[in-house]
């Protein structure tokens, strides 16, 4: 019974993420929900769609999900995400039409960035950034993005 408890809610927390993560990045896909294209996402389309992600995740194929299958179907989600993105990146910035980013198109906007960032940094327009003003620099910007400063409220301003 716990393996059953333990196993729908692993199943149901990989959907809701995939799910929430989609939706977030790249708005939910109707037609990959709507199985069987008549236009309409039924509850019995959902489900297939959830066992389908299961299925894919177990690897093994022994109807259990592994830290190591959890870690891959994880990964392996972030890393279509990031491709979607990177592609994205270069439709926008590839100005030349090739399919590929060569420096200059990339320095054009990081330039720019660039120059709008040390101009917050230099906070007293001598042209030069020291350390004090790097440092509150990176504290207006929340400090080391890698470190929660929720207090470990879980959410990304203590919400």
């Amino acid at each position: 019974m716990k393996k059953t408890i333990l196993t729908a809610t692993v199943l149901t927390v990989l959907t809701m993420t995939a799910a929430t993560a989609d939706q977030r990045h790249n708005g939910l896909d109707f037609a990959a929900l709507d199985g069987n294209g008549d236009g309409a996402i039924s509850l019995s389309e959902l489900q297939a769609r959830q066992t389908a992600r299961f299925s894919d995740a177990d690897s093994d194929g022994d109807g259990a999900l592994s830290i190591d299958e959890l870690t891959a179907s994880v990964s392996q989600q972030a890393q279509e995400r990031h491709a979607s993105r990177v592609a994205r990146m270069i439709e926008r910035l590839d100005e030349n039409g090739d399919g590929l980013l060569q420096e200059a198109e990339l320095a054009a906007r990081g330039s720019e960035r660039m120059e709008r960032m040390f101009e917050r940094a230099d906070s007293d327009d001598d042209g030069l950034v020291t350390e004090s003003e790097f440092a509150d620099l990176r504290d207006r910007r929340g400090g080391d993005r890698g470190k929660r400063h929720d207090g470990g409220r879980g959410g990304r301003h203590g919400g």
